[in-house]
């Protein structure tokens, strides 16, 4: 009888553990970025929508590629609303991480002091030590103002950038051989 694979993780497993594990998720998570160059492309990709409907389409093609450039850029601009007041900034980071590591990019059940604690107890913890710097430090205004300016941005390159030549649709690859319609039909 095979003995089993000395990697798996018995659950639950410590919070040092999960953090570490968090922290790596999230990095997975920022390599699925897309070239910045690809984002800019320069004025050839840039070209007036001929109509709302098709600037639409196109702000729902592009933050699909483009999504996690454009969560990076949203995050930029509300960490840059906040730069005037460096301690604003510091607790936003923290806030931000937290979320990241204990709710987001968490695998595992986080387990304090030998007990299991439940996503609920977590995510009532988080907000409200969230709510409380909040509160107590006045951020939500600045952060809001950074946060839609970042959301207005992506919206206006989404709706700016012609997403042509982003994603092979799969009739476009049939047309040009790229793949058979033997293959199409088998998938």
């Amino acid at each position: 009888m095979p003995s089993p694979p000395t990697s798996v993780t018995t659950i639950p497993i410590a919070g040092g553990d999960v953090i570490n594990r968090s922290v790596q998720n999230l990095y997975t998570f920022l390599s699925r970025s897309r070239p910045w160059p690809e984002l800019i492309a320069g004025a050839s990709a840039v070209d007036i929508p001929t109509s709302i409907s098709d600037a639409a389409i196109r702000v729902r093609r592009n933050f699909k590629y483009f999504s996690v450039n454009y969560a990076i850029l949203i995050s930029a601009c509300a960490a840059c609303s906040l730069i005037g007041t460096p301690i604003l900034l510091i607790f936003a980071c923290l806030i931000f991480a937290s979320w990241l590591i204990f709710l987001f990019f968490r695998e595992d059940p986080m387990v304090v002091l030998g007990h299991q604690v439940s996503d609920l107890v977590v995510i009532s913890g988080l907000a409200t030590v969230s709510a409380i710097v909040v509160w107590y430090t006045g951020i939500l205004n600045s952060l809001m103002i950074g946060i839609m300016m970042g959301v207005l941005l992506s919206v206006i390159h989404g709706g700016l950038r012609n997403p042509e030549g982003l994603f092979v649709d799969e009739d476009d690859a049939v047309s040009t051989g790229l793949i058979s319609n033997a293959e199409r039909g088998s998938t």
